[in-house]
């Protein structure tokens, strides 16, 4: 049985803003970061993110995150209600192949008893998110992400949502292309440092992690400071998320 979206992305057809796009050369995050912006405003929204699909709460929101103009104050927020795993995004697009289209309520839990519900709705609205299109999608390895679209703009009509759709999926293409490119440009992590922050993936702290491993919290410290620096990252939080998107932990 043939695929028409394989057959499609063979042939080269691309929606209208790709089509000039060298999409074939994209190598880094920056560059998917740019052809998201042109996606986002070629349909018409503000906002977007690509994270890791939330199916527990051993992530936060922010650790999940993989490329997104979400401003830093909404993402904090949003990352302190610890939400993501619950909301109505990550419960609708885990039950379905198709697109999830939905107004701000989509950030808030799937239970509207919930007390975080208006805070989550009002956050999302007080940022112009008061309309959103997700995508459920999956990388060659089978691992689930999410791709979102956020706005003021009414719904899409169908021909525009599948514009959007396959849109999304050889954006996607591309950003899976940098992972793989940027697990060959990092300095191999010792079996030490890859216990370490997963460890620390799971919640837990130096003097915890100290002792569960056996060593001292200093040896823990060092080795989160050679795997922060292997991973070319700023700090620990954002060398266990680096660590995670490039699954190697």
């Amino acid at each position: 049985m043939r695929d028409p979206d394989n057959m499609l992305l063979r042939q080269g057809w691309s929606p209208e803003f790709l089509s000039s796009a060298n999409i074939e050369s994209v190598q880094t995050e920056y560059e998917v970061l740019h052809l998201m912006r042109q996606c986002a405003q070629h349909f018409r929204f503000s906002h977007f993110l690509v994270s890791r699909f939330p199916a527990n709460e051993q992530q936060r929101f922010s650790e999940r995150l993989l490329v997104s103009n979400w401003p830093a104050d909404l993402v904090r927020k949003y990352d302190a209600m610890n939400l993501f795993h619950v909301s109505r995004l990550a419960i609708d697009t885990g039950m379905t192949k198709l697109p999830v289209q939905g107004d701000s309520a989509l950030l808030a839990p799937a239970d509207w008893e919930s007390a975080q519900a208006g805070e989550a709705v009002a956050l999302a609205e007080s940022h112009g998110l008061s309309a959103s299109t997700a995508f459920l999608l999956h990388s060659t390895t089978s691992d689930p992400y999410l791709m979102v679209f956020s706005g003021t703009r009414t719904p899409l009509a169908r021909p525009e949502l599948s514009e959007l759709h396959f849109s999304a999926l050889q954006l996607f293409e591309c950003l899976e292309k940098t992972f793989v490119a940027a697990t060959a440009s990092r300095e191999k992590l010792s079996s030490r440092e890859v216990e370490c922050l997963r460890w620390a993936a799971a919640g837990k702290s130096s003097d915890e992690i100290a002792t569960i491993l056996g060593i001292s919290v200093y040896t823990v410290s060092s080795y989160f400071k050679s795997a922060t620096r292997k991973l070319k990252a700023v700090n620990r939080m954002q060398a266990i998320a680096v660590a995670l998107r490039l699954r190697l932990i």
